[in-house]
C-alpha cells in the first residue's frame, strides 16, 4: 500500500520537514537505486584499477584520450529533458488510476433510500444488488492486480468465498464456453440493473426517477471498472519508455569513463571516490525509478495501492449500508443550540486554545477614505448632450452616396410624447399607429425607384423594396386614387415619404422612414406581377355541367335522406295541391325533383343564387338578387363568397322550414303529395336563377 507520512509533515518547524523522511527505508530511494548504485560503482572502480595498474605510458594516453571524449560530449544527451516530461505523464496516469477505482457507497445510499421493504425479499434485493456491484470491481482487479489474482485464482473462488452463487457460477461458464476472449465483469451490473426494474414493478421502488438514478449510478459504476481495465491495456507508448531507458543508460555509461581520473587532471579531490558523479547517479537513476513504480499502480511495489483492503472494505460498507442501517437513525432530539438557533463559535480545549482563529478578512479592508473623498460628484455629461438632434441624425456629409449622389434622410410622422426624450423612445414611437399613417405630398415609394434607375447599386435596392401595385401612374387601384391613402393590404401604409428634394449637384434627397417594423415591411414589398390566389381561381365559373338522371328510389326516402327534422318551425305559407292532382302531373313533380337534385350535388356556383320570390315559402325574407346583380365590379372577391355562403345558408334554413311546414299543415293521408310540391318549387326556382346567370354573362 502507498507509504503515507502526511501525518509526519503536517507542521513544518526547524530546519525542514522532510530531513526526517531522509532515514526510511521502506518505499525510499535507497531501497530503489542501491543495486544501480552498487554496479555503477563497481564499474567505475574497474575501469579506474585497470588505468593504474595494468596500462603502461602508450596505453594511458588512449585511455585519457577516451577519457576526455566522454567527458566532454555526454552532456548532449537530454536525460533532464526527457525524464521530466516522462515522469510528469507517468505522475499524472498514476493518481487518474487511483481516482478511476470504484466505491460502491453512493450505490448503497442510493439503494437503501429508494428500494423500501424490510421483509426478506426487500432486504434480499438490496443486499444482491450491492454483492453483485462488489464482484464487478473484483473481477476487475483480478485481471489488472497480480494480488488480486494470487487471492482469487479461478471463478471457484470467488463462490468460496461468498461473493458468488453455484447458479451465478454456472451462468458465468456458459457465456464463458459461447464467448471465452472478451471478460463478463459487467455482467453482475446487468442483473444489479434487472433487479431495480423487477422492484418498479413489484412497488418496492416508488418512482420512475429514483430508478432512473439507480440505473445511472449502476452504469457510471460499470464504467469506471472499465476504466480500470482500460489503463491496463493501453499503456504508455512503448517508444517512448525506451527512449527514456536508453537515455539514462547511456548517459551513465559515458559518465562511467568521463568520470575517471587520470595523470593530466590537476585535481586530486575524486582521487578515490566520485562524489558529484554519484549523486548525479543517484538522483537521474532515482528519478527512472520513481517512473518504474508508479506506472503500474496495482502491482506489489511498496507504493501500489492495497487492492485487497479495498475489495474487503467494500463488501462490509455495502451490506452495513443497505441492511444494518437500511431505514435506521438516530432519535430526533433537540439540539443544545435550538433556542440559540446557531452558536457563537464551538467550545476550544486548552490545548486548542492557542489556535483559536480570527475570520479571515478581505484585501480592501484595511483602505480607509476621508469625508471628503467619500462625497459624490455629478456628472459632466448629460444624455441630452450625447444624442444627436433628430432632424440631424442623418446629414448628407456622413451619408452621402458619391457613386450616385443619393442622400438618405430621417422623416416621417413619429408619436412622440416628449421632444427631450431618448433615443428609445423614438425608436418605440415609430412603431406606434402604422395604420393612421397617409401618404403626404404626391410622392409615393413608387416613383422614387423609376427616378433612380441610372444607379444600378441604389435602383435595385428601391426596386425590391417598393411595389408597383402602389404607383399611382397606373398600378393603384380606384379606392387608393379615390381616399388618398394607401391600400389597406400588408404595411404600406406605415410608410411615408416626402416629396423629392433636389440637391445641388444633380443629386436629390430621399426621406426614409426609420425604424420601420420589418415584417410589416415585407409584407408591402411584394411585386405587382406576384399570382395571387383569389376566388375565381379556386371555384369553378359558369353554370354548373348537365348531370345525368338517377334513378330516385322513392320520394319517402329521398325526403328522409336530404332534408332534416331537427331545425325549428317558421312562419310562411305553403300552397298544397289537393289529392286530385293527376298522375301525369306528379310524374312531372319527380322529373322536376331529379333535376334539382343533380344541380345540388354539382359544383358550388361563383355568384349568389337569386331569391325565391313568389313561391310562398321565402316573401318573408329580403331579396338580394337585385344587390347581388348589380354590385361594383371592384368589390372583393371574398365578399362576393361571403354573399353566396350567406344565401346558401337562408336557402337551407329555408328548406328546413318549409319542410317542418308541410308536415304540419298538410293532410295526413298525402305526405308524398306535399313534398313533391315543394321540391317542385325549389326547382323552379333553382332553373330560373341559372337561367337569368346564363343570360347575364351572354350580355356581358
Amino acid at each position: 500500500m502507498t507509504v503515507s507520512y502526511t501525518a509526519e509533515v503536517a507542521t513544518c518547524r526547524g530546519l525542514g520537514c522532510f530531513l526526517k523522511l531522509l532515514i526510511r527505508w521502506r518505499a525510499s530511494i535507497y531501497k530503489l537505486v542501491w543495486i544501480d548504485l552498487t554496479l555503477f560503482l563497481f564499474i567505475y572502480y574497474c575501469l579506474s584499477g585497470i588505468y593504474r595498474f595494468l596500462l603502461n605510458e602508450d596505453q594511458k594516453k588512449v585511455f585519457e584520450s577516451v577519457v576526455a571524449y566522454c567527458n566532454e560530449y555526454s552532456d548532449l544527451i537530454p536525460v533532464s529533458f526527457v525524464l521530466g516530461f516522462y515522469v510528469t505523464i507517468v505522475m499524472n496516469r498514476w493518481w487518474n488510476q487511483y481516482m478511476g477505482i470504484p466505491w460502491p457507497d453512493s450505490i448503497a445510499v442510493f439503494v437503501s433510500a429508494t428500494i423500501h421493504g424490510n421483509d426478506e425479499r426487500g432486504r434480499l434485493m438490496r443486499r444482491t444488488i450491492l454483492r453483485y456491484v462488489c464482484v464487478c470491481l473484483t473481477m476487475v482487479l483480478t485481471n489488472v492486480a497480480p494480488r488480486v489474482k494470487k487471492r482469487f485464482p479461478t471463478m471457484e473462488h470467488f463462490v468460496e468465498s461468498g461473493l458468488l452463487l453455484e447458479n451465478e457460477l454456472a451462468i458465468f461458464h456458459s457465456l464463458n464456453a459461447k464467448f471465452p476472449k472478451p471478460s463478463k465483469h459487467w455482467l453482475p451490473i446487468v442483473w444489479a440493473s434487472s433487479i431495480v426494474t423487477r422492484a418498479r414493478k413489484e412497488g418496492r421502488i416508488r418512482d420512475d426517477f429514483a430508478v432512473k438514478t439507480l440505473i445511472d449510478e449502476l452504469n457510471k459504476f460499470r464504467g469506471m471498472c472499465g476504466s480500470i481495465s482500460h489503463y491496463d491495456t493501453i499503456s504508455i507508448p512503448l517508444v517512448y519508455t525506451q527512449v527514456v531507458t536508453l537515455a539514462v543508460y547511456t548517459y551513465f555509461l559515458t559518465t562511467v569513463m568521463g568520470r575517471q581520473w587520470i595523470q593530466k587532471s590537476n585535481s586530486t579531490i575524486d582521487l578515490y571516490f566520485p562524489v558529484f558523479a554519484t549523486l548525479q547517479f543517484f538522483f537521474y537513476m532515482g528519478w527512472l525509478k520513481v517512473a518504474e513504480t508508479l506506472i503500474n499502480p496495482f502491482g506489489e511495489d511498496d507504493d501500489d495501492f492495497e487492492v485487497n483492503w479495498i475489495i474487503d472494505r467494500n463488501l462490509q460498507v455495502s451490506y452495513l449500508i443497505v441492511d444494518e442501517m437500511h431505514h435506521e437513525h438516530p432519535e430526533l432530539i433537540r439540539d443544545q443550540y435550538w433556542d440559540e438557533i446557531f452558536p457563537t463559535e464551538l467550545p476550544y480545549t486548552n490545548a486548542s486554545q492557542l489556535y483559536r482563529e480570527q475570520p479571515p478578512e478581505p484585501s480592501t479592508a484595511n483602505i480607509q477614505l476621508s469625508a471628503a473623498q467619500q462625497e459624490l460628484q455629478p456628472s459632466s455629461v448629460k444624455i441630452d448632450d450625447m444624442m444627436p438632434d433628430a432632424d440631424h441624425k442623418f446629414r448628407s456629409d456622413i451619408f452621402d452616396d458619391a457613386a450616385s449622389g443619393i442622400h438618405f434622410t430621417a422623416s416621417g410622422k413619429l408619436s412622440r410624447s416628449d421632444t427631450d426624450s431618448t433615443e428609445r423612445l423614438i425608436r418605440s414611437a415609430s412603431r406606434v399607429s402604422n395604420r393612421d399613417r397617409n401618404l403626404s405630398g404626391g410622392s409615393t415609394p413608387s416613383n422614387l425607384g423609376e427616378s433612380l434607375s441610372r444607379v444600378s447599386s441604389v435602383a435595385n435596392v428601391l426596386k425590391r423594396l417598393f411595389s408597383k401595385d402602389d404607383r399611382p401612374d397606373g398600378g393603384a387601384t380606384s379606392a387608393t386614387k379615390a381616399t388618398g391613402k394607401m391600400p389597406s393590404v400588408g404595411s404600406t401604409a406605415s410608410l411615408q415619404t416626402r416629396p423629392p428634394v433636389p440637391v445641388a449637384g444633380g443629386s436629390m434627397r430621399i426621406g426614409v422612414i426609420e425604424e420601420v417594423d420589418e415584417q410589416l415591411t415585407l409584407t408591402s414589398l411584394r411585386q405587382s406581377n406576384e399570382t395571387r390566389p383569389h376566388v375565381q381561381s379556386i371555384f369553378a365559373q359558369g353554370p354548373p355541367p348537365p348531370s345525368n338522371p338517377v334513378d330516385v328510389p322513392g320520394v319517402a326516402q329521398s325526403y328522409k335522406r336530404d332534408f332534416s327534422k331537427s331545425a325549428p318551425a317558421r312562419g310562411g305559407a305553403l300552397t298544397v295541391a289537393g289529392s286530385t292532382e293527376s298522375a301525369r302531373e306528379r310524374r312531372n313533380i319527380l322529373r322536376k325533383q331529379d333535376s334539382m337534385q343533380s344541380m345540388r350535388s354539382s359544383v358550388t356556383y361563383d355568384l349568389p343564387p337569386p331569391s325565391y320570390t313568389g313561391s310562398g315559402i321565402n316573401d318573408d325574407l329580403p331579396s338580394t338578387t337585385s344587390s347581388s346583380c348589380s354590385s361594383d365590379n371592384n368589390d372583393s372577391e371574398f365578399t362576393k363568397l361571403k354573399v353566396e355562403r350567406k344565401e346558401q345558408r337562408r336557402n337551407r334554413r329555408l328548406a328546413r322550414s318549409a319542410n317542418i311546414l308541410n308536415e304540419s299543415e298538410s293532410p295526413p293521408k298525402s305526405p308524398p303529395e306535399s313534398e313533391t310540391l315543394l321540391l317542385t318549387e325549389l326547382a323552379d326556382a333553382s332553373r330560373l336563377s341559372m337561367e337569368t346567370r346564363r343570360d347575364k354573362g351572354d350580355q356581358t
